[in-house]
């Protein structure tokens, strides 16, 4: 029996990975993104300054040091593939959100369901950062069925790709992208500035997986012609350059309308409407987003398996012409 070569050890990996994330889900305590936020927070209060070469600095050694881990990792290893295979399975289980995902949105479907907005409102902020206080239950199951679009494509889609570019130090990488995005890359007065390196980055880094949750979304969608529609017509009209690939081709998938003016604390920001000939979201469009986000990941996962094993072979003819 030949040995896994190390394409094949990844793939097989990434699809253990997978399926641990849909069995367990994220690790409820000493979860390797919240041990890498910890450590970049310290980090931050000891170097900040309000200064983006401060910040492009503070970005790049955080993000070198998970990549060069990786791939420090991956050498020690060697050519032992089932280890290989168990590195990239952990990182793969690390990285992915998609069960959490769902299950938090759903958590907050049911209050709606049961008429409960208290709940619902309070359980909002663990899924997204906007200010619940006010929002009615149409605008609280509006604002779960986006961050589940646009977290389809951060908390899934993007680590795929980038594993499927880069194997395991990718997977990481993009992860620690994604975290420092979350942790200064807002505008605030103190990150307007240190934070506009990491923000950047998420940017560059999270365009090709949007752009494919987009793609992958249609091919999912019960309405693959709305969902392309409304997606290559109102997706670059989001202020995000890549949210708003995900959540037009979710509003087209699913027939409703999202978008509008949201609220973050004191902060109110007015989005363009997508889909805005469609339904308003109701709370029963809760499940129906969780089930596509899920669809989206399975096809998401293979697609991004097989493009590493086309990648890595088309390297290897090269190397050996």
């Amino acid at each position: 029996m030949r040995p896994l070569t190390r394409a094949a050890a990844f793939a097989l990996g990434a699809a253990a990975g997978s399926l641990a994330d849909a069995r367990f889900a994220d690790p409820r305590r000493g979860h390797p993104v919240a041990l890498f936020g910890s450590a970049a927070g310290r980090l931050e209060r000891r170097i900040w300054r309000d200064d983006r070469a401060v910040g492009a600095a503070y970005t790049a050694l955080c993000v070198g040091a998970v990549a060069a881990g990786a791939v420090a990792a991956e050498r020690l290893l060697g050519r032992r593939p089932a280890g290989r295979a168990a590195l990239a399975a952990a990182a793969t289980w690390t990285v992915l959100g998609g069960t959490s995902l769902t299950r938090e949105a759903r958590t907050i479907g049911r209050s709606l369901a049961a008429g409960d907005l208290t709940a619902a409102r309070a359980r909002l902020p663990h899924l997204c950062g906007r200010d619940p206080s006010a929002l009615d239950g149409q605008q609280v199951a509006r604002a779960v069925v986006e961050s589940v679009a646009e977290n389809t494509a951060d908390a899934v889609v993007n680590a795929l790709v980038w594993g499927a570019v880069a194997g395991t130090p990718g997977l990481l990488a993009f992860r620690a992208v994604n975290t420092l995005d979350a942790m200064v890359g807002h505008r605030s007065p103190r990150h307007t500035r240190f934070g506009w390196a990491s923000a950047r980055l998420d940017d560059v880094a999270g365009w090709p997986g949007a752009r494919l949750t987009a793609l992958l979304t249609v091919a999912a969608s019960p309405e693959p012609r709305t969902a392309w529609r409304v997606w290559r017509r109102d997706g670059s009209a989001h202020p995000s350059p890549n949210a708003g690939q995900a959540e037009a081709a979710f509003a087209g998938a699913l027939g409703v309308r999202l978008g509008g003016t949201l609220h973050y604390g004191d902060r109110v920001e007015h989005r363009p409407v997508l889909g805005a000939e469609l339904r308003p979201v109701g709370v029963d469009d809760i499940e129906r987003a969780c089930l596509l986000s899920r669809r989206v990941g399975a096809l998401a996962l293979g697609t991004t398996v097989a493009g590493h094993l086309l990648l890595r072979a088309a390297l290897g003819r090269r190397g050996r012409a």
